[in-house]
């Protein structure tokens, strides 16, 4: 019996001292962090998925039949204005020419003769009305034919850069028939398409007559060197995207974009006051953002928020905050509605220095 007694002694002293030991390893109240908004003139990019053209893209086609004789230049190459590029066989249309020539010759003779005839009385006016018009006419077929002639050289009607040949030299050429294509580079027009909502808020805010400056993000996501200027929006949306064309100009000095290259437009949007808060201050219920606001007796409340933009690491709130407002910026899923916290309160600029640090890396 007094074994029984010793073993249930010891028992609840060690039971005792176990108990002690779990009060001294529990953990001490959390402390959470918290900050408040940040009130200041803010400036995103909107990003649209655009298409590079050149001011002047245009196909070079035979404007005659004839076996291509002669080619002057080589693809990718930069070409003046009026330079000789392709040669048809000339040969037909260089007799043609030899003839019309001699028949023009031959009825500015007979013409002169007339006239001599008519002034001495001796040949009716209408006769020398008739040797008139057969001078013009034969005049006529002359510049025809020079013409015909002429389009068997094709030359370039302005500057820019020779395309990819599609015919070979010796190449028999139908009337029409594409050759090469032509662009001029020295500026570029960058398409985009804006959707509705968007085009309404430029429309109403900054007015389309005094949209900003825009820049081109190219397939590299490298920035082009030159800002570029909205100049023309199309007259109509197009009824199965909801969108309207946009198009801006860039200056190309260096001739580093190309027609049909593609990349992205950043416009940018000023908010005026916005008020900034971390994204990870933020929890999401039902699709709708909603923040944890600490008010005066240390109590959080959950409070749903409209997000105005989305930038890295940061949301752009147009409802439901102040800047008076003190949120929660970590333990969300560790706290629930109407709980009392400790807290300690970090200024959101060094918050943002810290999250600009960690976008670089």
């Amino acid at each position: 019996m007094k074994r029984i007694l010793i073993l249930i002694c010891l028992l609840a002293i060690l039971g005792n001292t176990a108990c002690q030991h779990k009060k001294e390893a529990g953990h001490p109240e959390s402390t959470y962090r918290i900050t408040s908004p940040i009130k200041m003139d803010t400036v995103v990019f909107q990003e649209y998925v655009s298409q590079v053209h050149s001011i002047q893209h245009i196909e070079l086609r035979a404007l005659e039949k004839g076996y291509l004789q002669k080619v002057f230049v080589d693809e990718g190459q930069f070409i003046k204005k009026g330079q000789l590029m392709f040669q048809i066989m000339p040969l037909i249309y260089e007799a043609e020419k030899q003839r019309a020539e001699a028949e023009a010759d031959f009825a500015k003779i007979e013409f002169n003769n007339t006239q001599s005839l008519a002034d001495s009385n001796i040949v009716s006016s209408n006769e020398l009305a008739m040797s008139r018009a057969k001078l013009a006419k034969a005049t006529a077929e002359l510049n025809l034919a020079k013409a015909h002639l002429g389009f068997t050289e094709i030359r370039a009607p302005f500057d820019g850069i020779m395309g990819r040949f599609h015919v070979r030299l010796g190449s028999l050429l139908d009337e029409g028939e594409l050759l090469a294509t032509l662009s001029d580079n020295s500026k570029m027009w960058v398409y985009f398409n804006v959707p509705e909502s968007e085009y309404l808020d430029l429309a109403t805010s900054t007015g389309l007559e005094n949209l900003p400056e825009v820049q081109f993000k190219m397939a590299n996501n490298q920035n082009f060197e030159y800002a570029g200027h909205i100049e023309t929006i199309e007259a109509d949306f197009n009824n199965e995207t909801g969108n309207i064309a946009f198009r801006a100009t860039f200056p190309n000095d260096k001739g580093l974009l190309r027609h049909g290259e593609t990349g992205n437009i950043l416009m940018p949007i000023i908010f005026k006051d916005a008020l900034i808060i971390p994204q990870k201050a933020t929890f999401e219920i039902l699709d709708k953002k909603f923040v944890f606001i600490v008010d005066e007796t240390n109590t959080l409340r959950s409070t749903e928020i409209t997000i105005a933009h989305e930038i890295p690491h940061l949301f752009i709130v147009s409802e439901g905050l102040k800047p008076t407002d003190k949120v929660l910026i970590d333990g969300l899923r560790k706290v629930k509605n109407n709980q009392t916290i400790k807290h300690e309160f970090l200024d959101q600029r060094d918050i943002l220095a810290d999250l600009n640090l960690l976008h670089a890396e």
